[in-house]
């Protein structure tokens, strides 16, 4: 296919083989609303991601970039680092932000918490959108390791938000 026959988003985003020549990083970084100014990536980054998010190689990468295969690597790694610090902020507002919050103790049976998240959202007027099991497993899950089999390990902070959704998160208090 020739470039003629190409719409602009193939334009942007297709690729022979895996040299990145023909990815218009400009385009692609505009159209989904990269501002270096408000993004917690460095327009490298970002321009490091869209290119091995298209497969191309690191070595392809530091080419066209003028860098080392090392230190796209590196770019990576921090991009995706921080990619993860800003979802774990995002998570941390939300849980401050949530008008129910439960403190859900060492020691607790994972199939009490839903009562304590229910009668704490009973209190507060707000609606759980989750049935007992869906929300023990939504707890479990998001805990991780911190709930072995039904007993919870370690401090577990469960936010309830003012629709309904719930958020969960370790707790760093003092146990």
């Amino acid at each position: 296919m020739d470039d003629t026959d190409a719409s602009d988003a193939d334009a942007e985003t297709s690729h022979d083989g895996d040299d990145g020549g023909d990815v218009n990083i400009d385009a692609l970084l505009d159209r989904a609303g990269f501002d270096p100014e408000t993004n917690v990536l460095t327009r490298r980054q970002a321009e490091v991601l869209v290119l091995r998010e298209r497969s191309v190689r690191q070595a392809t990468i530091a080419d066209r970039i003028e860098t080392s295969r090392a230190n796209v690597s590196s770019i990576e790694a921090s991009a995706r680092a921080n990619i993860e610090k800003a979802r774990e902020t995002i998570a941390f507002a939300e849980a401050l932000s949530a008008p129910v919050t439960v403190e859900v103790d060492v020691g607790t049976d994972l199939y009490d918490v839903p009562k304590l998240v229910y009668d704490a959202c009973d209190e507060a007027g707000v609606k759980v959108n989750y049935t007992a099991p869906d929300l023990m497993k939504i707890v479990s899950d998001a805990a991780d390791e911190a709930v072995q089999g039904r007993e919870v390990c370690e401090s577990l902070l469960v936010g309830v938000t003012s629709d309904g959704n719930v958020r969960v998160r370790r707790s760093t208090a003092d146990q």
